[in-house]
């Protein structure tokens, strides 16, 4: 047991390490030996556990994944404890931003993704996280009660992925990027904003 649990240690020291490395110089700026030396193990240590770089990478944005289907997550742990959607798009605005500033190291692997391999990992990202809000809305048995509230055609998953989407791309600049109050304004402003955007559209209705 002593040996799985320092074999588990190191294991998690190689992945933070990559983790930070990964989002903060980009992949292909980063070597096995920049990951073992901030990890504090050998280089044959990184390979004991993972064949490649790129599998480490991988793990991480499976590991990410996992992070987003539970109630670690800010977002989805909103989700389950404030109103039904779409009556809790404020509490998720906020949910939102909070997942980005806990998780940012990670969020900061979608765009290395984009930038480095062209979005080969995040096709598995995206579709597992439209299937999670599916199966979010049949189990709490609510997606007819959600349908209703919706325009014609428009199908509470995607709904659901819009919203979730304008928040984190939107907070995703002020913390990811560092850029303060991006739309020249304060986020809980912003977050009551683009609520009002998503339940009542942008164009004048006759």
């Amino acid at each position: 047991m002593q040996r799985e649990e320092k074999s588990e240690r190191s294991r998690r020291a190689v992945l933070d390490a990559a983790l930070h490395l990964f989002s903060h110089q980009g992949y292909r700026a980063t070597t096995v030996r920049d990951i073992a030396d901030r990890a504090r193990v050998s280089t044959g240590n990184v390979y004991h556990h993972f064949p490649d770089k790129e599998t480490i990478f991988r793990a991480l944005i499976d590991e990410y994944l996992e992070i987003s289907e539970t109630q670690r997550s800010p977002f989805m742990r909103a989700l389950h404890t404030t109103q039904r959607f779409p009556d809790n798009i404020e509490e998720l605005g906020f949910a939102a931003r909070a997942n980005v500033r806990q998780f940012r190291d990670y969020l900061a692997l979608i765009y290395v993704d984009v930038i480095e391999f062209g979005g080969t990992h995040l096709q598995t990202f995206y579709g597992a996280m439209a299937d999670r809000f599916t199966r979010f809305f049949e189990q709490q048995g609510s997606i007819e009660e959600v349908r209703a509230k919706l325009r014609p055609n428009v199908s509470p998953t995607d709904a659901l992925l819009f919203t979730a989407r304008l928040y984190f791309n939107y907070f995703s600049l002020e913390i990811l990027f560092g850029v303060p109050d991006p739309f020249g304004k304060g986020f809980e402003q912003m977050v009551h904003e683009i609520a009002d955007i998503v339940r009542n559209g942008i164009c004048k209705r006759d």
